[in-house]
This record gives structure tokens, sequence and C-alpha cells, in this order.
């Protein structure tokens, strides 16, 4: 277990070089924090382009339930064109059944302009196990089932078919970890993969992973990475989207 714990903070170091993840303090009190993140950059003269990214992290939690909501966007312009706007929004319920299993519900939305979707909406719920539980680790592993709609910006060819929209039911599988590094130093990282039931291997998958470094009780320096990866996302797009962005943080305790 001390080789596994190793080889996933060793992992979170590496990979999380580049989103400014905001993260909120989770304290077991039924109390509900946050934290609110900023990136932006601008340039002028012989290259024109700016980039904006704003995320959110807010948790209220007690020793038998967890309700966590969170969201991310990014905007971004060259040389007068709009070359990403990427949005995701999503919230869940964790309910501990006992001090180990745990059954979780959530809901996300999704928009990516330049992937073709207008709109992304994902249902599910299933039961998750927290494989480590201290003050300076948390691992939960989780699994369910969920329903997918999506909508498209303009017609895209599905299962034969010209299609503006498309529901399926998946499985949903996945892990994530906080990591506490030092007194000032922490880091968190989610993988989720939702195999689609409907058409049997294809799939979506999404890590988040984010580095937080205190610059005062209330502001953090961020780092960290978002991957997207859809196994089929259509004619002349490509199958993984990667979000990388540095900032700050602010605190709302």
């Amino acid at each position: 277990m001390k080789l596994i714990c190793t080889v996933l903070t060793t992992t979170l170091a590496l990979g999380a070089a580049g989103l400014a993840q905001a993260q909120a303090t989770v304290k077991t009190d039924g109390q509900w924090r946050a934290a609110l993140g900023l990136g932006a950059s601008a340039s002028s003269g012989n290259t024109k382009a700016g980039n904006l990214s704003l995320n959110g992290d807010a948790v209220k939690a007690t020793d038998q339930h967890k309700a966590s909501l969170y969201g991310n966007a990014q905007y971004a312009r060259s040389g007068g064109v709009a070359t990403s706007e990427q949005l995701r929004l999503g919230g869940r319920y964790d309910q501990n059944l006992n001090a180990n299993l745990f059954a979780f519900g959530g809901l996300d939305f999704e928009r990516n302009k330049f992937s073709n979707l207008k709109l992304r909406s994902q249902l599910s719920g299933g039961l998750g196990w927290h494989l480590i539980k201290s003050p300076s680790l948390t691992w939960d592993l989780f699994g369910g089932l969920g329903y997918t709609s999506d909508k498209y910006m303009a017609a895209t060819l599905i299962d034969g078919a010209s299609r503006t929209s498309y529901g399926y039911a998946s499985l949903l599988l996945g892990e994530e970890s906080t990591h506490k590094l030092s007194e000032t130093t922490s880091a968190k990282q989610r993988l989720v993969l939702v195999p689609n039931l409907k058409n049997r291997g294809e799939f979506r998958a999404n890590w988040d992973a984010g580095l937080a470094v205190a610059m005062s009780k209330t502001m953090n320096l961020n780092v960290g990475i978002a991957l997207a990866h859809n196994s089929e996302p259509g004619p002349g797009r490509k199958t993984t989207d990667t979000l990388l962005t540095t900032g700050v943080s602010v605190k709302f305790d």
C-alpha cells in the first residue's frame, strides 16, 4: 500500500505541471467552504492573443455525508479569432453507509464549442469505497451507472445517421485522491471513465489534477492539468483535449 501511495504522489507531482484548480478546504463541521481561481494572459504587438480561465470548488462535509460543487471555464482568442471555448459544471452528493462504503449521486454539464458539443448532460449514481482515509491522504474508488445526453452545434454522423442529439446509458468507473504534501502544499486528482453501454468499445475519460501552494491563509498559487478523451469525437476532430493553466485562487473559509 505504501508503494501505491508513493507512485500516486509522484504521478501528481509530475502531472500537475500546468489547470489553476481551486481547492476548497474540507472540514467535517457541516459548513460550506469554497475557493475561486483565476488565470489570465494577454499579448499585443506582433502577437495579439488573450486567455482567461475561471474555476471554482465548494464543499460541505460532515462525518456522514459530503456535498460538492465544481466548475471551470476557459476562453481564448488569437489574432481576433476565438481559439478555445470550454465550460464544465457539476455537483455530487456522497452518503456514508458505513466506515468505508458510501453511495453517491451526481449531475454534470459540459460545453465545448470546438468539439461541436453544445451541451452534454450526465446523470450518475453508484457506490464507492474509502480505500485510504487519513489527515494527509484520502483515496476513494467508485463505480456505478449513468445516462448521458449530448446536443451538438452542427449535425454529426452517429450510428450511420446524421444527428443533432444523442443519448446513451453508460458505466461510471473512477478514483479520486487528496494529498497533503506539506503544511503549505496540497494536491488532488480525479479520474473518471465512462464506457458506452449502447456502443461497446466506445468510451470517454476525464482526468483532472491540481497542485496548490499557500501564499497566505486565503490565497494559493495553483497549477494543474485537465485531460478529456473521447474515443469517437466525430469526423475531423481530435480524440483528446488538454487544458493547462496557472493562476491564483482565493479561499472562503
